[in-house]
């Protein structure tokens, strides 16, 4: 298990890149299923463990502490070697998995998702980084990186099949457990057949860390501001989260810009393709979040299915993602204006969430098959593009960086997506369900039913019907207008969805134009670096 260092120049036996290759793709399967059978489980542990008003906090907590070590270990890794890094974030993702199934309460999952934020972190910002070490050729780094989208649409695509079989028969702390096989052989690969390689000659380097405490405060402080706007909450508290995170994101940027060791060089901003590539990051993880975590939700609480017939409906979103890569993987190396698959991905996720808002009890289940299936081919056909172009634009001192800052933007987008969606679902819904109490004279119930996790938990719903029933009102006609109400809220939040995805697409008109150069044959493989073609 020593490691070898390899300059990045050195060229390397097919066999061990590949078996490398394999455990990058144990690593983008391992978050893959994280994220796709938590989605699915999420209802049932809303109603074994309560606290519905921390439903978007097991997605947002990890997002946050991803967000942040993102960055981190993608400067780490163009410093010291990336293998290093990639076991480590495996043991630690694994072990959190771990204690998120020993949960006892929804504060401990929480606190259990945020550890598990920084193993997923770490992978994200060494894995997707490793690739171009082990493939300097951008045209060969394509094909390969498609087979890592591949392993996480794969992952993905039996995520909420397997969460709901698993939530269903075995309980759903069985969707964290399963994780653990999947770590250990993504240890073995990478600890034995990764390379290390450094673009560094300098082992002592400064790290940012003011830069990453305030991008914590920033990220913290906003997320808890958008969480909070639906509820009782005084202005003054409020007033302070908006101002911190405000002051926070001004001295971050007045930080970064001076620190000559700073965690996200602002001179990359300046390049126009960079930024722009940035923002469509950001706006890709919100449309893509919100449908994940939410569509659950209006599946099990407002339509009355199961999890594992709710984890089959939302499975398309998922095959999707490695359809729409291998199409995109063929294709775009053969167009003359690359970034039509930009347009094709948005348009995908804008018609997903539409169709998403108009899906009633009664809709055919092969539409709304359609739907989901939409929604995984927008972001297979965005997020390896988005990738590859930020790859090829950054310097070779700011690769490392400028992927780990696609990817973290791209889970930024999904933190303050499934905080926004999670405001507006709380507030519609409340709001709703005052309304019907009142209309039915039944507002002694409110405190009861103003939170939807009633909805979720069988049993504590047979018990409030028999209560209802006691008092002389209608419980099958009440309880049909609550699931009505969550499912009119869900809608109303994926509005959210659909009108970033709309701003995608007219941002995708901002983007220089990108091509892939082809190259003679007689080239040799270091001049050989796909170039961008910048016109305006």
């Amino acid at each position: 298990m020593s490691a070898i260092p390899l300059p990045a120049e050195a060229p390397r036996p097919f066999i061990k890149s590949l078996l490398a290759m394999l455990g990058i793709c144990c690593v983008m399967m391992l978050v893959g299923l994280d994220q796709t059978v938590v989605g699915t489980a999420l209802p049932t542990i809303i109603a074994e463990l309560h606290g519905f008003d921390l439903y978007a906090w097991v997605a947002t907590s990890y997002l946050l502490t991803s967000v942040i070590t993102v960055p981190v270990f993608g400067r780490l890794g163009d410093y010291y070697g990336r293998k290093s890094f990639v076991v480590a974030a495996i043991i630690v993702f694994t072990l959190a998995s771990v204690l998120c199934g020993l949960s006892t309460s929804m504060t401990f999952l929480v606190l259990a998702r945020a550890l598990q934020g920084v193993g997923g972190g770490m992978l994200v910002g060494t894995a997707f980084a490793s690739v171009p070490d082990l493939f300097p050729d951008p045209r060969v780094r394509l094909r390969w990186q498609i087979l890592i989208t591949s392993a996480f649409g794969l992952a993905s695509a039996i995520g909420p099949t397997l969460g709901g079989v698993l939530t269903e028969q075995y309980g759903w702390r069985s969707v964290f457990f399963v994780n653990a096989p999947v770590g250990l052989l993504g240890v073995y690969f990478v600890a034995w057949h990764m390379p290390t390689i450094r673009h560094h000659n300098n082992a002592r380097i400064q790290l940012d860390w003011l830069g990453a405490l305030l991008i914590a405060v920033s990220l913290g402080s906003l997320q808890l501001l958008v969480e909070l706007l639906p509820g009782h909450h005084s202005g003054t508290m409020l007033s302070w989260l908006g101002a911190g995170s405000a002051l926070a994101f001004a001295w971050l940027y007045f930080w970064e810009r001076r620190c000559t060791y700073s965690l996200l060089p602002f001179e990359m901003f300046r390049n126009r393709t960079i930024s722009v590539l940035f923002l469509l990051a950001f706006l890709m993880g919100t449309a893509s979040f919100s449908v994940m975590f939410y569509v659950p939700l209006m599946l099990q609480g407002g339509f009355g299915l199961s999890p594992q017939d709710a984890g089959l409906l939302v499975t398309p979103m998922m095959v999707g993602i490695p359809v729409a890569s291998l199409i995109n993987g063929r294709v775009i190396p053969r167009l003359k204006r690359p970034l039509i698959m930009l347009y094709v991905g948005f348009a995908a996720l804008a018609l997903s969430s539409l169709g998403v808002i108009f899906t009633q009890a009664d809709t055919p289940h092969w539409l709304f098959g359609v739907y989901m299936a939409l929604s995984g081919m927008g972001v297979g056909f965005v997020m390896p593009n988005l990738t590859i172009f930020g790859q090829l634009a950054a310097p070779p001192h700011h690769l490392g960086i400028a992927t780990a800052t696609t990817q973290s933007l791209r889970m930024v987008g999904g933190m303050i997506g499934t905080a926004l969606v999670g405001t507006v679902v709380d507030h519609a819904y409340q709001s709703q369900v005052t309304f019907v109490l009142r209309t039915m004279d039944a507002t002694t119930w409110l405190d009861r039913l103003r939170n939807p996790q009633v909805l979720l938990d069988q049993e504590g719903q047979r018990q409030v019907m028999a209560q209802l029933a006691a008092q002389g009102l209608n419980p099958e006609t009440l309880f049909e207008g609550i699931h009505a109400v969550l499912v009119n809220a869900i809608h109303i939040s994926q509005y959210v969805g659909l009108g970033v995805s709309l701003l995608g697409l007219l941002l995708v008109r901002r983007v220089p134009p990108l091509m892939l150069k082809q190259r003679r044959e007689h080239e040799t493989a270091e001049s050989a670096a796909a170039t961008v073609g910048l016109s305006e």
